[in-house]
């Protein structure tokens, strides 16, 4: 549950067409629970009719207020914080609820299509995969919740004081992981990265506006329990404001991304390098750096350093052939790295890039990793364009023959894997 925003060329995730069964699973099992949930809606009609209105206008006002992104981990926060405050809804005022666990899916489902028409329309809606996520996490918590209080259980466990809060907030909890976990195997299906870091990097991002939504859905259900659905715009209000302000952030970070690619074809435009060479280098170095499990943030340097590491090449008098510096001699290629971390220091970008950029032609053993994955990517492309059609496949070869001289044997395994797998390197998260 945090904002991503891509930068250029990068893994596969979400690639169109190509789905596993356990994504088509995934898809079904949430498509089937949402056919379920609005067939009985349909046939027994709505319970508590303006209650399930209310939520079902909150998520929707939710959905119009989403980030333009429809990939982002949780793009319509105040969406989602509503829908999960209907889940774990039990009373209005003092009064009980009637609504089940199927009506809470069908409100919550038909609230964010409604709101999600505008950006449909204009083409970055929600993605199946977001939505299977809101679906199937919505009913865990209906499921978990509804039936309990609904049949007197919960008020017989724990009461109606701080114990029903302590629920609230345990089952909360539990969604987000459910949540969390969905997220990393259905990333895990389409990307082949390991789960390991996908399930680390989702709950990293809770502490963020993650806890703002789950902090927002427990009180709204809290506070209209006593207050009644006065209290929705009220508690909503901040979440809101709190989101409009998230997104003028991730604008200014966008556009910090965007200038940094533009400062990376300086190269290209003196003509020092090849038109793309930087692009493709920060794709593969981000795909070989997920293979290899590196955080987000870790990624996040690892890309910058890709896009500037031959900026270097600016500082010289006569421009190497092609801009290929991974065959030149290995102090000419240090002098290269040293000037491009001293331009990287002067633009202001963090400290670790400007490390990686000058490490990238050190000695492998004493490079940080992402130097090492740096290096091969760069050499990989340089190799591939020289060897016309069968420029990949030698690259490799080369690269193979590196390790333990050049290169480090991990890196270029995961290299050949990312380079192996079908379909383009699109744009991901950053």
């Amino acid at each position: 549950m945090s904002d991503r925003a891509p930068l250029g060329p990068a893994p596969r995730a979400g690639t169109p067409g190509r789905r596993s069964p356990l994504v088509l699973g995934v898809h079904a099992l949430a498509l089937a629970i949402a056919g379920l949930a609005l067939a009985r809606s349909a046939w027994y009609g709505l319970e508590d009719r303006g209650i399930a209105l209310a939520f079902g206008l909150l998520v929707a006002v939710g959905e119009l207020a989403r980030r333009g992104r429809g990939d982002d981990r949780e793009p319509a926060p105040l969406g989602t914080a509503g829908a999960l405050a209907y889940a774990l809804l039990g009373e209005v005022a003092g009064e009980p609820t009637r609504h089940g666990a199927l009506q809470v899916v069908a409100v919550t489902l038909a609230g964010g299509l409604v709101g999600c028409v505008p950006h449909i329309a204009r083409g970055n809606g929600p993605t199946p995969d977001h939505m299977a996520r809101r679906v199937l996490t919505v009913a865990f918590a209906a499921v978990c919740f509804q039936p309990l209080y609904n049949q007197g259980r919960l008020a017989e466990w724990v009461g109606d004081g701080p114990g029903h809060a302590l629920v609230v907030a345990g089952l909360l909890a539990l969604t987000v992981l459910c949540d969390a976990v969905l997220a990393a195997v259905l990333a895990r299906a389409r990307t082949e990265w390991p789960f390991g870091p996908l399930l680390r990097d989702e709950l990293r991002a809770v502490p963020g506006i993650g806890s703002a939504v789950c902090a927002t859905g427990a009180v709204t259900a809290l506070a209209v329990a006593v207050a009644g659905l006065w209290a929705l715009p009220v508690i909503s209000l901040p979440l809101l404001l709190t989101q409009l302000a998230f997104r003028r952030y991730a604008s200014v970070r966008a556009t910090y991304r965007q200038t940094i690619a533009s400062l990376a074809r300086a190269t290209e435009i003196a003509g020092y390098t090849p038109h793309g060479h930087a692009l493709r280098v920060a794709a593969l170095s981000r795909a070989v750096g997920r293979d290899l499990g590196l955080s987000e943030p870790e990624l996040t340097v690892l890309e910058y350093a890709a896009l500037m590491h031959d900026i270097g090449q600016l500082s010289l008098l006569d421009p190497v052939t092609d801009g290929a510096t991974a065959a030149l001699p290995a102090d000419r290629q240090r002098s290269i790295a040293l000037l491009g971390g001293a331009v990287v220091r002067q633009t202001g970008v963090d400290a670790r890039v400007a490390v990686v950029v000058e490490r990238q032609a050190d000695p492998y053993r004493e490079q940080p990793v992402a130097a090492r994955i740096v290096r091969a990517a760069n050499a990989y492309d340089e190799m591939a364009r020289e060897e016309g059609p069968q420029g990949p496949l030698k690259a490799l070869e080369r690269l193979r023959l590196g390790t333990g001289r050049d290169y480090q044997s991990e890196v270029v395994e995961a290299l050949a894997r990312v380079v192996s797998r079908p379909g383009p390197l699109l744009g991901s998260a950053g």
